[in-house]
């Protein structure tokens, strides 16, 4: 359950800017790889993923869509989310990465939607999964493949569980790639979480506030738009005493 903290309340440390000045924990040196992923999605190991969606987007929908209709909408390191579903069937065009073909064929199956198959000649070994109504393309292959010249470019992007899952040595040349992909007053809804690093490897990783500047700023405007507790018994076991989300609105401007 998704608990907003009124400001006063909030003991994240990165508001407190005592993780600010940090090493953020071990966490700067760690990598996932390919196949780390992979084996999460064969094991089962995907408590990430939210059956029901997720609650941040559908309060924050209407900012997402600003209302517009008809939008190309970008899911970064997608799995096999339900948010894609919806948005298709309120008529835009989704678009997804994975690096999981099983998460992908899980997407379409769960959804009891047909769809095809077929090669990405740009990408050596890539795979683009299209439902046969034409409006949902899951690309499978390492998100540093794709580019502009072939999925095209953007309105909107959800990115859950994308940036926090990103290396955190990758994370410049993630959002470089992200700013390549939006149209100029795109809006782009990105979740991070917000933990104490040195208790926690990750991933999901600790992004501070001051990265998303960083990453996003010269391009960007920046706004926060909520933080929520979602602490559960899994943070627990973690050895974390706090976990937030913190759901921000980047407005493509240069």
């Amino acid at each position: 359950m998704l608990r907003a903290l009124p400001e006063d309340m909030d003991h994240s440390a990165d508001a407190s800017g005592l993780l600010e000045a940090s090493d953020v924990g071990s966490q700067k040196e760690r990598v996932v790889t390919e196949e780390e992923w992979l084996q999460k999605w064969e094991m089962g190991n995907i408590g990430f993923h939210k059956e029901e969606g997720h609650p941040l987007l559908q309060k924050y929908l209407d900012v997402l869509l600003n209302g517009r209709s008809g939008l190309r909408i970008f899911f970064p390191l997608c799995g096999k989310a339900v948010e894609m579903k919806w948005l298709a069937d309120m008529g835009h065009s989704v678009v997804g990465v994975e690096i999981s073909e099983q998460a992908v064929k899980e997407f379409f199956s769960e959804h009891s939607l047909p769809y095809c198959e077929e090669p990405v000649p740009e990408i050596s070994g890539a795979k683009m999964f299209q439902s046969t109504s034409g409006n949902i393309s899951l690309y499978c292959c390492s998100i540093y493949d794709l580019s502009s010249s072939i999925i095209g470019k953007f309105d909107g992007v959800w990115d859950r569980g994308a940036l926090v899952a990103v290396n955190p040595c990758d994370r410049q040349r993630y959002a470089s790639l992200m700013i390549s992909l939006v149209e100029k007053n795109s809006s782009y809804l990105l979740v991070t979480v917000s933990y104490d690093p040195n208790k926690h490897k990750g991933p999901p990783f600790y992004v501070p506030e001051s990265e998303i500047k960083t990453l996003f700023g010269n391009c960007c405007e920046i706004r926060c738009l909520e933080k929520v507790d979602d602490f559960s018994e899994r943070h627990r076991q973690w050895g974390l005493d706090y976990f937030l989300e913190v759901l921000y609105l980047l407005k493509v401007v240069a």
